[in-house]
């Protein structure tokens, strides 16, 4: 392996950064086009997919994970019962008998999954030019950035 000065991997880790901040924009740009396809407001598609990556949910622990406030979250959840995104169903092992999970509604969620298609084909195919080992290179990367990320917006309590 070639080791780099100190310059050029200055150089290399700010356009890493760079182009992180790039992909970032471009993906929100293209939730807000899959999420107007179907008619969803960009923080009620955002809330959606946070209850299809880590639901079941209850509301708090939604609210938590998109940073919203519980009164702005109840708006979105109204909104994303209505068009049949989502169910909430009572929690029947919870102490407080109004507590509900939020649950994807699968056939539903087809819809999202057809758009997002010619991304995930194009993906595919950047990863297969890739061989097993620099996959597991960039997978890692990729896992330990997410980690820094959710590090840098998990509220820390002041000393």
């Amino acid at each position: 392996m070639k080791l780099m000065g100190s310059g050029a991997k200055r150089r290399l880790t700010a356009q890493i950064k760079d182009s992180l901040r790039e992909l970032s924009s471009q993906l929100t740009l293209l939730n807000q086009q899959v999420g107007a396809q179907v008619d969803l407001r960009p923080a009620d598609f955002e809330c959606l997919e946070l209850i299809n990556q880590y639901g079941p949910l209850s509301p708090t622990a939604l609210a938590r994970r998109a940073g919203l406030h519980p009164a702005t979250l109840t708006g979105i959840l109204d909104r994303l019962q209505r068009g049949g995104w989502i169910t909430r169903e009572r929690d029947p092992d919870a102490p407080d008998r109004r507590a509900v999970t939020l649950r994807a509604r699968r056939d539903r969620n087809a819809e999202v999954y057809r758009l997002y298609a010619p991304m995930n084909t194009s993906l595919d195919e950047i990863c297969d030019t890739y061989t097993e080992a620099e996959l597991h290179l960039v997978a890692d990367f990729l896992t330990r950035t997410h980690t820094a990320a959710q590090t840098a917006t998990t509220p820390h309590p002041e000393p």
